[in-house]
């Protein structure tokens, strides 16, 4: 046996050197960002095995092989998105003119949903959302869809679920789809009531080990609504109190959301429900749920589906095609601002080009982490010519694009690494100048209550403030 004394370091070298080259190799085929590629390479050969371990751990992205694995049963099967009285004519795009135009050609490669017109849409603010959720749902006669992100158990969570009960006594097929890791955030959990009241409900992707519970990647965010398949409510408002027109002052969260009627709510109803046939196994009968739709206005609006799944960057791409195409403004709200690479490049080009471009934030955020990420990458908008404005309490938790005066989007999506690539997240796109103009008048009143961020101010924060939101950024994948 005293040879393998003599030979196991070198067996040990051969096998490090193995390993390393192994991984290695998987870094420069799968990284799709080079510097990460030589980043994870580097430092795989200057840390031997130790490298390709804390590869294995941190450096492979399994979220989207997840979610693909997850999302690999047959989508569920609706004809109607592929007709074509349910599509725009040519003729309706060449109004809004080339940029427009050039904006819906390229967002249709995107999204698997097509454009439709004959829309109405009716932006809701904190004060008017909630009391039009709960009309709709004393109106309903068929059928009733909701999905949520959060669905609180306390006074506002109790008032839907009164709600959703007489509208069950009145014979009204009800589904609920709550995401399993929004629903923790009371206690005790929404479900016991629903449960309680006999309603149909159903928990998005649960997990039921303890080292999975926190575990916060591939979470449905989407926010719907749909009523008789004929009324639809999305935007970024969750189901809490801080969201109704009730809450005091100091804890309130101010949103943006919208009630929708006309063709598009077809594609909303089936956005849920690909969601619960996933979540339960069940398709929901065409005839009873998604009833012949009529034009109601004369909006041009479109679905973009959004997820870690085969519908991985349709929202960042959507964001990028918009601000590449603007002309004169481009306006963000979001409370949750760290850019990636490319939609910063996009916006600082912008910029540059001469479009007033105006981004929103919250004053003070609800999670200190993502403002302090957020801090250390502001001074790449400011230098390019951005504007950033930060609004007084309460928190501002609206999520809206303009551009242009003609076209917007809005939806579940945030600003972030984690609504951009790890959640599934809905959006709508619309075409109009007339609620475009609307949504700017309440975006103004926002800026009328913000004050400007500098880049002095940003630049001349002290040197331990800077170091500790430059840590943060590092972290900005997973906030």
């Amino acid at each position: 046996m005293n040879w393998l004394w003599i030979v196991w370091p070198y067996l040990l070298a051969l096998l490090t050197l193995v390993i390393d080259l192994g991984f290695s190799c998987h870094a420069i085929l799968h990284k799709r960002d080079a510097r990460a590629a030589i980043a994870w390479v580097g430092f795989i050969w200057f840390v031997p095995l130790v490298g390709s371990i804390l590869y294995l751990m941190f450096g492979i992205n399994r979220i989207e092989r997840k979610a693909r694995k997850l999302r690999a049963e047959p989508k569920y099967e609706f004809a109607p998105l592929a007709d074509p009285c349910y599509r725009v004519p040519s003729t309706i795009l060449k109004q809004f003119g080339n940029q427009f135009t050039a904006i819906a050609t390229s967002i249709e490669k995107v999204s698997c949903l097509p454009l439709v017109s004959g829309n109405e849409v009716q932006p809701l603010d904190r004060m008017t959302c909630y009391p039009a959720m709960h009309e709709a749902i004393e109106k309903a006669e068929r059928t009733i869809t909701l999905s949520t992100y959060i669905f609180d158990n306390d006074i506002t969570g109790k008032k839907f679920v009164s709600a959703l009960c007489l509208a069950k006594k009145r014979g009204v097929q009800i589904r609920i789809l709550v995401d399993d890791v929004g629903a923790r955030y009371s206690w005790p959990r929404i479900f016991r009531a629903l449960e309680q009241e006999g309603i149909v409900h159903a928990r998005f992707y649960p997990r039921r080990t303890p080292w999975t519970i926190l575990y916060t990647n591939l979470r449905n965010h989407r926010k719907l609504l749909v009523v008789d398949g004929k009324v639809g409510f999305t935007g970024g408002m969750n189901i809490r109190h801080r969201h109704s027109p009730d809450a005091e002052k100091e804890h309130a969260v101010e949103d943006i959301h919208f009630r929708l009627t006309g063709p598009i709510v077809l594609q909303m109803q089936y956005v849920f429900a690909d969601d619960w046939q996933f979540a339960t196994g069940e398709q929901l009968d065409v005839e009873r749920w998604f009833p012949e739709l009529k034009e109601t206005g004369s909006l041009v609006c479109r679905g973009i589906i959004d997820g870690p799944d085969e519908n991985l960057n349709n929202v960042q791409l959507a964001l990028a095609a918009a601000i590449t195409c603007a002309r004169d403004s481009v306006t963000v709200v979001t409370p949750y601002f760290i850019p990636d690479r490319e939609l910063t490049a996009v916006l600082s080009l912008a910029a540059m080009r001469g479009v007033t471009v105006d981004i929103v934030m919250p004053q003070a955020n609800n999670l200190f982490f993502v403002e302090w990420a957020s801090m250390a990458l502001r001074w790449q908008m400011l230098e390019k010519g951005c504007r950033m404005w930060l609004t007084k309490p309460p928190f501002d938790h609206s999520k809206l694009i303009l551009v242009d005066g003609c076209w917007c989007m809005f939806g579940s999506s945030n600003w972030d690494a984690r609504s951009l690539r790890l959640n599934f997240e809905f959006n709508v796109e619309c075409y109009d100048r007339a609620l475009c103009q609307r949504l700017q008048q309440m975006v103004s009143a926002k800026i009328a209550n913000s004050r400007p961020v500098t880049l002095d101010e940003v630049n001349n924060r002290p040197i331990l403030t800077k170091l500790r939101d430059g840590i943060a950024r590092l972290f900005s994948s997973y906030l």
